[in-house]
């Protein structure tokens, strides 16, 4: 076993400050080491969680999908655990570029906001400016399911806040840390760092919060750089409205992420001629014998997509590989790879992926190379 020089006082009290996020210490050059960074040349998918739903899960945590390209980071949802696995996948903050919200549920948003403000300063901070597309607000809240409970609504003077009034929220919330950081520890302000927008589209005839929520339509765009295109369309998740697909397309190839949706018409459409289709799966099955009651169930049923009838979908979209994430159940240890595999499988001719936090899948030309 090699011997290794004790340590000094200076270097633990080094490795505090930085444990403790002083700015002092930002200058050091740690960097993810060749042999597990993400390439900085073409396109590669990073499945950082693949979990669905709020409850944490054995060995998946929540929704989360990177999209690095050439060294840049675009994430799609960033549920519990993110935080973490953004870490453990050897991603920099200052590689993120945007982040792409697919509906306002907790489960896709709880490490939104930690994620930037936990590094918008000290030591690796964020490189730039994060841009956050999300939904904006629905307007009004659903109906009352079932009908006649008498439910107390919270902040009646703003029911549905969008994704600018949730950042705005947060960053009053936290003002105090805020303030304190860029006085005493010269961190940047935060307002710059983070720009927050509410998508805004033309909804398709009948669609609306009390409507329809994913009437057929065509994809609009959402943003575009000098690597990717990003667009979208709305989906079926009801009664969480609008909830969006997002579709990349960069030079190397194209990725469509579903976020929560029910089998949409609209997902097939906005994934014609991509490389990949990250869709949201469960196994409706295993979740009966947990106890669902039928009420539940429709309700799972309307809102999701059972593993059984995923196949097809992906066969109508051509897409010549399916990743499966937002599993439902998410532990590993209760449903197996073989059983999503199987059911995914079925009327469908490509490859089917079952996700897993960490995975990484070159995409089109990059996959090509490899």
């Amino acid at each position: 076993m090699p011997n290794f020089p004790a340590p000094t006082r200076r270097t633990l009290l080094r490795t505090a400050a930085v444990a403790s996020g002083v700015g002092a210490v930002a200058a050091l050059p740690l960097r993810p080491t060749p042999a597990v960074a993400v390439p900085h040349q073409g396109t590669q998918l990073v499945l950082l969680g693949t979990s669905g739903g709020p409850v944490p899960m054995h060995g998946r945590a929540g929704i989360c999908s990177a999209l690095v390209v050439h060294g840049r980071v675009y994430l799609v949802d960033c549920g519990p655990g993110t935080f973490g696995r953004y870490a453990e996948a050897w991603l920099t903050a200052e590689q993120l570029t945007a982040v792409f919200v697919t509906h306002l549920h907790s489960d896709h948003l709880s490490d939104l906001y930690p994620l930037l403000w936990l590094r918008f300063g000290g030591f690796q901070p964020l490189g730039g400016p994060v841009h956050i597309y999300g939904p904006g607000s629905a307007g009004t809240l659903p109906a009352v399911h079932p009908a006649g409970r008498s439910v107390r609504t919270v902040c009646p003077s703003e029911p549905a806040p969008g994704t600018k009034d949730l950042i705005a929220g947060h960053l009053a919330a936290t003002a105090y840390d805020i303030n304190v950081r860029m006085r005493s520890e010269g961190w940047p302000d935060i307002r710059e760092l983070i720009v927050p927008h509410d998508i805004r589209f033309r909804p398709p005839k009948g669609a609306g919060p009390r409507k329809l929520m994913a009437p057929p339509m065509e994809p609009f765009e959402v943003m575009r750089d000098e690597r990717v295109r990003v667009t979208a369309v709305l989906v079926e998740h009801p009664p969480v409205y609008p909830s969006f697909a997002y579709r990349f397309d960069t030079a190397d190839g194209s990725v469509v992420f579903s976020g929560d949706t029910a089998p949409c018409g609209n997902v097939a459409r906005l994934a014609r001629g991509a490389d990949v289709l990250v869709h949201e799966v469960m196994d409706l099955d295993t979740l009966a014998l947990g106890g669902l009651k039928p009420a539940q169930r429709r309700h799972m049923e309307i809102s999701h997509t059972d593993a059984t009838r995923l196949g097809p979908l992906a066969e109508r979209a051509g897409v010549p590989t399916l990743v499966l994430s937002h599993l439902v159940p998410g532990a590993t240890n209760i449903v197996p790879n073989a059983t999503w595999h199987a059911k995914a499988s079925r009327g469908y001719s490509g490859r089917v992926v079952v996700g897993h936090d960490l995975a990484r899948l070159p995409v089109g030309s990059a996959a090509r190379r490899d």
